[in-house]
């Protein structure tokens, strides 16, 4: 056995050193206009794959609720949008147990990992509303060469999203229904923000070199580009929708998209990062330029001019300024974060009873930010068998974030990486991961 590993490890050796020499060969030789040639020729491709694969998992049509809004007016889609099997009801699924769903190929599509748009591709992607916006006020252009977002409009947050501020809930919405950026920043916050919040706005609103945004010739903007701002995903301090790849795990098929989440209420929570080893957002604030930016790969932050943030004059001051975002006003809440019974109708009060019972959403979500900030592992795949999908590698998600409900109308798409499409969607998803039992009756009410 020795003998051998003498023989055959140094000709193993060279071969891997002449593919990787090889593949550097490639890749330097493949100058821009070839590489944005090839990607615009393979993109329609990608998208109508992904495209298929959405029709097939979701009804994705504009079907808003009545009277219910986000905070600035946008409807709330409702509605259970995930297709099921040929002939099976949610009941009759929720009726069976994990295995049998699992033997019998029954667990819906759309509750399978949501691919990327182009998932060996990756990356960071943005909604055509927040690259419109953003070229008109500053004339950066976030658009990609090879790809475009994926989900309808109508399924998203609004835009722009309001921000309120626990410094002064008396304002309101003070972006006055703009998207807040490096033109108008200042503007809008001298009079409402102290200079060292102002900065750390400042920060969080300036463009950075990204992955895929950057002066580089693999970069995929067509233009040498300055990059990409915290504010272009979490915009106005909200979110967009905005989706990348987390890059804190390998092989990239088994990497998840990322669902852009919120920052409002980051003063009350506890864990960040696409992992959570991150334990405050002064850490997040630190490494999320120097990691997620650059898909965790050093040397690409490195060759394509990382921005290392000092801690203590401009990481400070950023997550100050984020630790001012408030969630939306919930006048019909009392200061423990329940239901006020003059304020609220009897449907919203049999919602409530159904939470914090037969629906065990308390269990995670208390009270009265409904987080109990820490992980739980759903071991969801014990409802399927593992698939490969668009590139992705349906399997285990391990241990999720629970994030607050506070506002969670404002936050379309759900769960980590976007695949509940409507908060109808959410309960059904956690009717049978929980095995609740829960009926029609039960899951309407609870997402009332």
């Amino acid at each position: 056995m020795n003998s051998r590993i003498r023989i055959y490890w140094p000709s193993a050796m060279l071969a891997a050193t002449l593919l990787i020499c090889s593949a550097v060969t490639i890749a330097a030789e493949e100058d821009f206009a070839t590489l944005v040639k090839r990607l615009q020729n393979e993109k329609p491709e990608f998208a109508k794959r992904h495209q298929a694969l959405l029709l097939e998992r979701y009804d994705l049509a504009d079907r808003p609720a009545q009277e219910v809004t986000m905070s600035n007016g946008k409807p709330v889609q409702e509605g259970v949008r995930t297709r099921l099997p040929s002939g099976m009801t949610w009941e009759r699924l929720a009726a069976m147990t994990p295995e049998d769903i699992k033997s019998k190929n029954l667990w819906p599509a759309g509750f399978l990992p949501l691919p990327h748009p182009h998932h060996e591709a990756g990356g960071m992607v943005f909604p055509q509303p927040l690259i419109d916006e953003t070229k008109r006020q500053t004339g950066l252009d976030l658009m990609r060469f090879d790809l475009d977002f994926d989900l309808p409009q109508h399924l998203l947050p609004e835009f722009p999203a309001p921000i309120y501020l626990t410094t002064r809930p008396d304002l309101g919405d003070v972006s006055q229904g703009k998207l807040v950026t490096l033109r108008n920043f200042n503007e809008l916050f001298k009079d409402i923000l102290n200079p060292k919040q102002r900065e750390g706005l400042r920060l969080l609103v300036t463009p950075f070199p990204q992955q895929q945004f950057n002066a580089t010739e693999d970069r995929r903007s067509l233009l040498a580009h300055q990059g990409v701002a915290c504010f272009d995903c979490h915009a106005n301090g909200h979110t967009n929708a905005a989706t990348h790849t987390a890059g804190d795990a390998r092989p990239n098929e088994y990497r998840h998209r990322l669902d852009t989440p919120t920052l409002r209420g980051v003063n009350i929570q506890r864990l960040f990062g696409s992992q959570r080893a991150l334990k405050s957002v002064e850490d997040f604030t630190e490494f999320e330029q120097r990691a997620a930016y650059f898909d965790g790969i050093p040397a690409d932050a490195s060759r394509k001019g990382t921005n290392i943030l000092e801690r203590g004059s401009q990481v400070h001051f950023m997550a100050e300024f984020q630790a001012l975002l408030d969630f939306p006003p919930a006048p019909k809440l009392n200061v423990l974060g329940k239901l006020d019974p003059a304020k609220s109708n009897e449907k919203e009060r049999r919602g409530q009873e159904i939470f914090f019972g037969k629906g065990q959403c308390a269990t995670c979500h208390t009270p009265p930010y409904y987080t109990d900030n820490l992980m739980h592992n759903l071991k969801v795949e014990r409802f399927f068998k593992e698939v490969m999908i668009n590139g992705r590698k349906a399997s285990a998600d391990g241990p999720i974030k629970t994030f607050p409900l506070r506002g969670i109308k404002d936050s379309p798409p759900y769960l980590h990486d976007g695949r509940l499409l409507t908060l109808e969607d959410t309960i059904e998803f956690f009717n049978l991961v929980l095995e609740l039992k829960l009926n029609e009756q039960h899951a309407i009410q609870d997402a009332d």
